[in-house]
C-alpha cells in the first residue's frame, strides 16, 4: 500500500515529535517541579507558602498531561525503547511515580489541620515531589548517554543486565544536577510572574543563582561528553526505510562520538547555544524585572539543552553499553509505516487542541497570587 509520507520521512518526524513532547513536559511541567524545589526558599511562612502553592494549584494537574503524551508516544511509536527503557528503569520509575504521588496528596492535605508539624511534614513532601523527579530524569539521560545494559538474543528478546545502584555513576548524577538546576531555574522564573514582593524578589535571586548553576554544569557535562565519554557510531549502511530490526547493524564506540553531528550539520550548533543564551538572558532580564520574559528565556534554555542531547545522539536513540550492536535506532526501533501515519494524523487533530485549551487556561488564571488573595480566601485555596 502506497502511504502519502514515506518510511523515513516519519521516523525522523515521530523522533521530533518526541523530542517536542519532552520538552513540553519540562517547560510545562518543569516550573512545578522546580517551584517544589524552591518552596523551602522562597517561601518562609506559612502564609508564603501557601501563595507559592497556588501559583501552580490550579495548572499542575493539566501540565502533567506532557508526560503522559511523552510516555504514550514512546509506547506506541517505538515499542523496543518503551520495552527496554521502562522495564530496564523500573525501580527508578517507580521511585519517580512515588514521589509524584506525594505531589497532590501535599496540595491537598498541608492546609487541613492549622499544626505547624504537621504542614512542615506536607512542605517536604512537596520538596521531594519536587526534587526526586527532576534529578532521576537527568540521570535517565545521562544513562542513556552512556549506553543502558541491554541485548537481544537471536529471536529478539532483550535482556536488562543493569542494577538501579549502577544508574548512579558520577556522570549520571551530574546530569542529575543539570536537571535540577534548570528546573529550579525555570520554577522561579514563573515564581517572577506570579508573585509580588519579598516573594518575588526571593525567587528574582533564586532565577539568576540557578541560571549561572546551569551555566556551570552544562559546561562540565559538555566536556565530559567531548572529552571522556565514549560515543556510540554505527560502521554500516543503514537501509533506513527497512522493517525494524536493531541487529542488523555494527556499532564501535568512540571518545567524542557524540560531537560528530555538529561537524556535519553546522546549523546543529543552535541547540547548545541556545542553552547557553537562554540561561544567560534569563540572568539579564531577571536582573532587569522582565518577569514574563525571564520565563521564556529560561524555557529557550530549557529546549536548548534537551534538543542538544537528541541532536548529539542522533540516530541512536537508546544505545546499549553490554552490547553496542544491540543499540535502538530511528531507523531500526520504530513501529510499522502505517501505525506511524495513523498516530500522526492523531496527532495533527489533538496536540493543537490541547495546546489552544491549555494557552486558554493560563489566560483565564493570569494574575498574580498575593497574601491578601489568600487570607480572602481562607477555605478554598491550598
Amino acid at each position: 500500500m502506497n502511504l502519502p509520507i514515506d518510511y523515513v520521512t516519519l521516523r525522523v518526524i515521530w523522533w521530533v515529535l518526541l523530542g517536542l513532547l519532552l520538552i513540553g513536559f519540562a517547560v510545562m511541567d518543569g516550573f512545578d517541579l522546580g517551584i517544589g524545589i524552591l518552596l523551602h526558599r522562597v517561601a518562609r511562612t506559612n502564609e508564603e507558602r501557601r501563595v507559592v502553592l497556588n501559583t501552580v494549584g490550579p495548572v499542575w494537574e493539566g501540565n502533567q498531561i506532557w508526560l503522559v503524551l511523552g510516555g504514550g508516544a514512546i509506547f506506541a511509536a517505538w515499542p523496543e525503547i518503551y520495552a527496554v527503557s521502562f522495564s530496564g528503569f523500573y525501580f527508578a520509575i517507580l521511585l519517580v511515580l512515588l514521589a509524584l504521588i506525594l505531589r497532590p496528596v501535599g496540595f491537598k492535605y498541608r492546609s487541613k489541620i492549622d499544626n505547624t508539624m504537621w504542614r512542615s511534614v506536607w512542605d517536604f513532601c512537596l520538596f521531594v515531589s519536587g526534587f526526586v523527579p527532576a534529578l532521576v530524569f537527568g540521570i535517565a539521560v545521562g544513562n542513556v548517554l552512556e549506553g543502558v545494559p541491554f541485548h537481544y538474543d537471536e529471536t529478539l528478546r532483550s535482556f536488562y543486565s543493569g542494577t538501579f545502584w549502577g544508574l548512579l555513576n558520577p556522570f549520571a548524577i551530574l546530569c542529575g544536577l543539570v536537571s535540577v538546576a534548570m528546573l529550579a531555574m525555570h520554577g522561579a522564573a514563573f515564581l517572577t510572574i506570579k508573585t509580588t514582593d519579598i516573594i518575588q524578589q526571593r525567587a528574582r535571586t533564586y532565577v539568576r543563582l540557578f541560571a549561572c548553576i546551569t551555566i556551570v554544569l552544562f559546561s562540565v557535562a559538555g566536556a565530559w561528553v567531548a572529552m571522556r565519554l565514549a560515543g556510540y557510531v554505527s560502521t554500516d549502511t543503514l537501509v533506513l526505510d527497512a522493517p525494524s530490526n536493531p541487529l542488523h547493524k555494527t556499532v564501535v564506540l568512540q571518545v567524542g562520538a557524540w560531537l560528530l553531528n555538529y561537524s556535519r550539520y553546522p546549523l546543529t550548533m543552535a541547540a547548545p547555544l541556545c542553552g547557553y543564551l537562554g540561561a544567560i538572558f534569563t540572568i539579564l532580564l531577571a536582573g532587569l524585572r522582565l518577569p514574563k520574559l525571564t520565563w521564556l528565556m529560561s524555557a529557550i534554555s530549557i529546549a536548548g539543552i534537551i534538543t542538544t542531547v537528541g541532536i548529539s545522539m542522533f540516530p541512536f536513540i537508546l544505545p546499549s553499553s553490554t552490547d553496542p550492536n544491540s543499540s535502538l535506532l530511528v531507523w531500526d526501533a520504530s513501529s510499522s509505516h502505517l501505525t506511524l501515519l495513523i498516530m500522526l494524523i492523531a496527532t495533527m487533530i489533538f496536540l493543537p487542541l490541547i495546546i489552544v485549551y491549555t494557552s486558554w487556561v493560563y489566560y483565564v488564571l493570569r494574575g498574580k497570587v498575593t497574601s491578601s488573595y489568600i487570607n480572602q480566601n481562607q477555605n478554598s485555596l491550598y
